[in-house]
């Protein structure tokens, strides 16, 4: 079972379980199809989404998948979150946040502390991974940022409303987050 801690603070993040009291902050950011363009998400996102994302969190097992928002002066901005994989040997990250966070380094801020996180307490996590929709050319920033390596291209791998998107695979071994 992980035991990666439920509460994790940066410089300028609270990362946190999510709670279904989170719900008016998830529906505010997750209404923007442009947040959403890349996710794989219902669009139009309605409250009901907002409140299934939310119990599906709370609910979440914690031996397989771990999430946290993302709170900035006590307002969620975002989420992100781990699964795991093969008795826990293998990580998945995913995040996102609100549009008017892009570009200021709060995601790679969250993963960083995600990431360091999951390798200091988890002895047996031996590589954490993540996908992203190609066309995403930030997140493969933010993972490149992370020291993870460009591991290949899925082709027509996942469908983001109906339409085919290509994944690209990123990958942090144990080793390499050591350096």
């Amino acid at each position: 079972m992980p035991d990666i801690p439920s509460t994790l603070e940066t410089a300028r993040l609270v990362l946190r379980p999510f709670r279904l009291d989170d719900v008016d902050a998830v529906f505010a950011f997750a209404t923007d199809p442009e947040w959403a363009r890349f996710l794989l998400v219902p669009q139009p996102y309605e409250r009901r989404h907002a409140e299934e994302f939310l119990a599906k969190q709370v609910l979440a097992d914690p031996a397989t998948d771990v999430s946290w928002a993302i709170e900035h002066k006590g307002t969620v901005i975002g989420g992100i979150d781990l699964r795991f994989h093969h008795d826990g040997r293998i990580g998945e990250i995913g995040y996102s946040i609100a549009r008017e966070w892009w570009g200021q380094g709060m995601v790679t801020e969250a993963a960083r502390a995600v990431i360091n996180g999951a390798f200091e307490s988890m002895s047996a996590l031996a590589r954490l991974r993540a996908w992203v929709d190609a066309r995403n050319l930030a997140s493969q920033r933010v993972m490149e940022k992370l020291g993870m390596t460009r591991e290949g291209t899925l082709r027509g791998n996942a469908y983001v409303r109906g339409e085919a998107v290509d994944q690209v695979w990123f990958g942090l071994l144990r080793d390499e987050w050591r350096r």
